[in-house]
């Protein structure tokens, strides 16, 4: 590595005289590990690029709000951005694979499933004038509750948090009924017995301090879903070969850095969780058979709304374990 960034660093040094400057926008707080490698990535261009490309990391929404950086990036008023997947699936499907509820369980899965739709990604991203660098996703979706949970009879005449489609059709499969609370309101919530459970990462429950009415948390790692970084093609393909090269590079590692910042994040998170006094267990054997059912249903019916470019993620995926 420090070979490829001392190579990197000789061949553009005749364009010091020259340098570019490209803001990327994010709408997460600056504290958030996203962030964290995405500051990193910067300053990983930066120095292996000999200062040619300098990247102004714009967080928390000052620069564009989450949902209108993909435009923004497209029309070249900032030349780089990152946003969650899944805010991009109305103009393309393809990119809510990873959040069909109880498809993707570990890591592994989480990454087998980025390698089958990225090809699809870089294609939607071309017509639209991107280019995707690295996604990462977040933490996985578990299961935080009031009281035991064994099966999915133990959800009827419960209340289960819900803040999208997809969790208010999960508490109606389960027989719960959906409530829509933003998390900021969660704790107020469950103290006036307006929740019984509900399905956020340990980050978020780590973050959002639920351990007073929570005494249960179950790994049932819903989904894993992804953050996305991406810039201009115009811009990248303006940029000398050797810092194009710079920045693919970076890349490659802000990837690898951020799979595994998020798995020790979710690991650690859990950690904390127990450490106040919540009881964390797998999904249970029967609660785990029920929701990989609710599993397949969902991804059947997620393909027949996208149509044959999501069998090209999901046969592969389900027939090549």
């Amino acid at each position: 590595m420090k070979t490829v960034v001392l190579l990197a660093a000789l061949a553009v040094a005749p364009l010091l005289h020259a340098q570019t400057q490209w803001k990327l926008a994010t709408g997460y707080r600056a504290e958030s590990f996203h962030t964290r490698n995405v500051v990193q990535f910067a300053q990983d261009v930066e120095r292996a690029s000999a200062g040619a490309l300098r990247i102004e990391v714009h967080p928390n929404n000052a620069l564009f709000k989450l949902g209108d950086i993909p435009q923004a990036v497209q029309d070249g008023k900032a030349q780089a951005g990152e946003t969650i997947m899944t805010s991009l699936v109305r103009d393309m499907p393809i990119a809510g694979a990873d959040a069909v509820p109880f498809v993707v369980r570990t890591y592994a899965d989480a990454r087998r499933m980025w390698e089958l739709q990225r090809p699809l990604i870089d294609g939607h991203f071309a017509r639209k004038g991107l280019k995707a660098l690295y996604a990462v996703p977040w933490p996985p979706q578990g299961l935080f509750s009031i009281a035991p949970v064994r099966s999915a009879a133990d959800f009827k005449g419960t209340r289960m948090r819900t803040y999208n489609p997809a969790t208010v059709r999960i508490a109606e499969m389960l027989g719960a009924a959906p409530v829509d609370v933003p998390m900021v309101e969660v704790n107020t919530a469950l103290s006036a017995g307006k929740l019984d459970s509900m399905i956020t990462s340990a980050l978020t429950g780590v973050e959002n301090q639920v351990w007073g009415q929570i005494k249960q948390y179950y790994g049932i790692n819903a989904w894993f879903p992804k953050n996305i970084v991406f810039v201009n093609q115009q811009a990248f393909d303006a940029l000398p070969p050797p810092v194009r090269a710079a920045v693919t590079q970076a890349a490659q590692s802000a990837e690898a850095r951020g799979w595994a910042m998020s798995e020790t994040i979710a690991d650690e998170s859990v950690g904390e969780l127990q450490r106040k006094g919540i009881k964390v267990e797998r999904a249970p054997a029967e609660l785990d058979a029920e929701l990989k059912r609710l599993g397949e249903r969902f991804s059947r019916e997620w393909v027949q709304s996208v149509g044959n470019e999501a069998n090209k993620i999901f046969i592969p995926y389900y027939f090549q374990r």
